[in-house]
């Protein structure tokens, strides 16, 4: 399985944030945006820091897809 950050993009374009802007704002380091980018594991504080940004719960920013589906 691996996991799909997908819907945490598709957040972003409702909400009119760049991926710039939510990176300086969270303050995240370019290789946690890196993993993002490419759908691999970040660490669960990171995800619950990107939660309390944008306000919601982490099953709106992310989920898990077997590998056949990403």
């Amino acid at each position: 399985m691996k996991v799909s950050y997908k819907k945490l993009w598709m957040l972003l374009l409702e909400r009119d944030i760049s991926k710039m802007k939510f990176r300086a704002d969270l303050k995240l380091a370019t290789g946690t945006m890196a993993k993002l980018n490419k759908g691999d594991e970040v660490a669960l504080s990171v995800l619950l820091r990107i939660c309390e940004y944008l306000d919601c719960d982490i099953g709106d920013i992310c989920e898990a897809v077997h590998d056949s589906q990403k």
